[in-house]
């Protein structure tokens, strides 16, 4: 099969190679230290896990990926931009202390941490790329100061978008939050009036004039709301939320032009982990057993190539017994025989349509090479 290359290699060891050297081994025979490091910033975006969820990749694999940048002369850091939803990762502070707990400080994995859109979710890069749905991605900042990018992906299941792979991991992890918001709906939040206390934070921070307190209760004006999430920021009792009100495609061409604005114009270099394949994302703060068995480790240059590759390895391997994935197969044995083990596990989603959306906009190629390191 001609197409872009992904390197692959499992997880099975010997005596002489442990998992963190078989990484540092696929990394480099994928061909990073083609990307010039000498005294440049490098951005390695990862899912630090909501706190509570065990199913995200070891900080183990993020210090190999690490010392490997800055063996080649880099300065790595390790970054995501903070949560839409309320959880343990919605700020900068909570979000540090989260990855902290989860293992990814700079004592374990060799190199620093940035939240990339700031303490409240608010920092960003405008990167304008006049897509079909998409005209000016909101970045984290400093993502996109970035000289270079790297994804760390856990390949895994996902509620909305059917799987969470590099082009999640890069297009939502990365935008900040009026960036999610723009991707998950139209891009403007509304007010739960049984948790508004009507203290008015949100309307002295908007300078639209969009919340309006009446009878003690906020609510948003979306005339007059531009989406940027600082009321998501000040509430104190997280009443304010965004509608997440559009279509899986239509997330998934967002999601896709956004990875675009994260990658186009500077190197880039992709790793995704199929480990602990949980049914839903890492945003969880649990994690089910998981849908199928471990795999193995890849890396691209071709993002989509990457994705589409994870997919086609999981579609062939056997479902663990008492998954979720295995309830829904014993329940639907014509919907098991469609091998498709993501819409299985999430039969109201689909995934093809991001993958064949980047690829329409020149992110990459679904048809691929799976070169076995």
């Amino acid at each position: 099969m001609s197409g872009s290359k992904v390197y692959f290699t499992t997880f099975k060891t010997t005596e002489n190679e442990n998992l963190m050297e078989k990484l540092r081994r696929l990394i480099k025979t994928a061909g990073i230290g083609q990307i010039d490091f000498t005294d440049r910033y490098a951005a390695i975006k990862l899912h630090f896990g909501e706190y509570g969820n065990l199913a995200f990749l070891r900080p183990n694999y993020a210090k190999v990926v690490a010392d490997q940048i800055k063996e080649l002369g880099g300065k790595p850091f390790l970054t995501d931009c903070n949560t839409l939803y309320v959880g343990s990762r919605k700020n900068a502070l909570d979000h540090l202390e989260t990855a902290y707990l989860n293992g990814f400080s700079p004592m374990q994995t060799g190199c620093h941490v940035m939240i990339g859109d700031g303490l409240k979710g608010t920092d960003e890069t405008i990167v304008k790329i006049d897509g079909e749905y998409v005209k000016e991605a909101k970045i984290g900042q400093a993502v996109m100061d970035a000289d270079v990018f790297i994804s760390l992906t856990h390949f895994k299941g996902h509620e909305m978008a059917g799987f969470g792979g590099t082009l999640k991991n890069i297009g939502m992890g990365c935008g900040s939050r009026a960036g999610k918001m723009e991707q998950h709906c139209d891009g403007k939040p509304s007010v739960d009036p049984s948790l508004c206390i009507g203290c008015g934070a949100c309307a002295r921070i908007c300078a639209h004039g969009a919340p309006v307190i009446e009878g003690g209760k906020a609510s948003i004006d979306h005339d007059r709301c531009v989406g940027c999430g600082r009321c998501l920021a000040v509430c104190p009792k997280d009443a304010i939320a965004a509608d997440f009100a559009d279509s899986i495609a239509l997330l998934n061409y967002k999601i896709a032009e956004y990875a675009y604005a994260v990658c186009k114009d500077r190197p880039c270099f992709h790793i995704s982990l199929i480990c602990d394949v949980s049914p839903n994302c890492d945003c969880h703060a649990e994690n089910d057993i998981p849908i199928i068995p471990n795999i193995g480790m890849l890396a691209s240059f071709d993002p989509v190539a990457l994705d589409q590759a994870c997919v086609d390895l999981c579609n062939q391997m056997p479902v663990m017994e008492g998954s979720i994935l295995d309830d829904h197969c014993k329940e639907s044995p014509e919907m098991c025989a469609t091998r498709d083990h993501f819409a299985m596990t999430h039969p109201d989603t689909e995934w093809e349509s991001c993958l064949s959306h980047a690829e329409k906009i020149g992110l990459g190629s679904r048809e691929y090479e799976l070169v076995r390191v």
